[in-house]
């Protein structure tokens, strides 16, 4: 089985009740790219990256098209397998993880369909198949957040992650203190993420003012050499995100004993494939993570589905979709939903949802 042809499809997510707010970043919308890969035998596989804009990481969704431009004919008459797929875009391209992750979603949904069999079965097995959610709080002041998490809380989350980062840490201070009032008696996880908006000094004062909190920080800073300062006067467990851009930077933050857990993003790491080694290095070292993507429709989220269904209940903190936060004009069957804090594990034979074609409109560019 052999990829035959490739069709990229663009779609504008728009944000509900817009827009989401985080440290460097405001969107009303966002910009997806869907990847339908169709094998020499007829099999159809979907796959998606959908970077956060343009500043959240070095990555922008017309890149992500321009580099799958770069790839998808060479791409053609290649064998519709993980590793055959993986090692041919690395001699077409290098980097460009987050677009060449696009592919590999196709690749494992395409193979899986046509085993019918489900991803997961791909990647290890399923070891649950209904995962935990958690829900992210937006840049918001302490009243509305508080609100938020308190209706959260009351739909069945038991992690919530609050965004903050602002230009004045005492604000942070303020939304911490007053979110934790509604989460610690509720016995929720808090996870403080500033997406590298402080710097080394603003991170220091803020958890230690914050010391009697139970809370997770994670990614504070920009870099790994802020991340070395900080750490040990930190009063809190510290997780990173935007750091971890790849596997050999991901060895070298475990080596150093850099972090306490990981919020992981599929697209960054370069799609299910990288995802399951990560899995298997962090299992090893017995570290928590999350498995998640920057944002996109119910293709990505899936695919998060299907890794998350794979590792140890012990090592998982949750899984975050967009599908909560957009306006999605996407039909898809079989969509992945959230329900009493819980996603279930799609059902059938690969990803297990289907995106209506119609609802796409024309590709933007076909291969074959």
């Amino acid at each position: 089985m052999k990829i035959a042809e490739i069709h990229i499809f663009q779609v504008d997510l728009p944000v509900k009740d817009g827009p989401y707010t985080m440290s460097g970043t405001s969107l009303d919308a966002v910009d997806t790219t869907l990847i339908k890969l169709v094998t020499d035998s007829g099999q159809i596989g979907w796959g998606e990256t959908c970077p956060l804009g343009s500043t959240y990481a070095p990555a922008h969704s017309k890149g992500a098209r321009a580099a799958l431009d770069q790839m998808a004919p060479g791409l053609i008459g290649t064998d519709a397998a993980v590793r055959p797929a993986q090692y041919r875009m690395d001699q077409l391209l290098a980097g460009h993880n987050y677009a060449k992750a696009a592919i590999d979603i196709a690749v494992h949904d395409a193979l899986a369909r046509a085993l019918n069999i489900p991803v997961t079965t791909l990647l290890g097995g399923a070891v649950r198949t209904r995962l935990p959610a958690y829900y992210a709080i937006g840049l918001k002041t302490p009243e509305m957040a508080t609100s938020i998490a308190k209706a959260k809380i009351a739909e069945g989350f038991r992690r919530l992650q609050l965004k903050v980062g602002r230009q004045d840490p005492k604000e942070d201070i303020a939304v911490i203190t007053r979110v934790s009032e509604v989460a610690g008696p509720a016995g929720v996880q808090l996870v403080v993420d500033a997406n590298r908006g402080w710097r080394v000094a603003e991170a220091i004062k803020i958890s230690q003012a914050c010391r009697d909190i139970p809370m997770v920080i994670e990614q504070p800073c920009d870099t790994l050499s802020e991340i070395r300062q900080l750490r040990p006067h930190l009063c809190h467990l510290l997780y990173l995100d935007e750091a971890v851009t790849d596997l050999d930077t991901a060895l070298l933050i475990m080596a150093e004993g850099l972090a306490d857990g990981f919020g992981l993003k599929l697209t960054r790491m370069g799609g299910l494939s990288a995802m399951t080694t990560m899995r298997d290095m962090l299992a090893a070292r017995n570290l928590p993570h999350t498995c998640d993507d920057s944002w996109g429709s119910d293709i990505i989220a899936a695919a998060c589905v299907h890794m998350a269904a794979t590792v140890l209940p012990a090592q998982l903190d949750g899984v975050w979709t967009a599908g909560s936060y957009i306006n999605s004009p996407i039909e898809t069957e079989g969509a992945v939903t959230i329900n009493n804090g819980f996603i279930d594990l799609p059902a059938g034979p690969g990803l297990g949802v289907w995106p209506n074609e119609k609802a796409l409109g024309a590709p933007v560019a076909v291969y074959q």
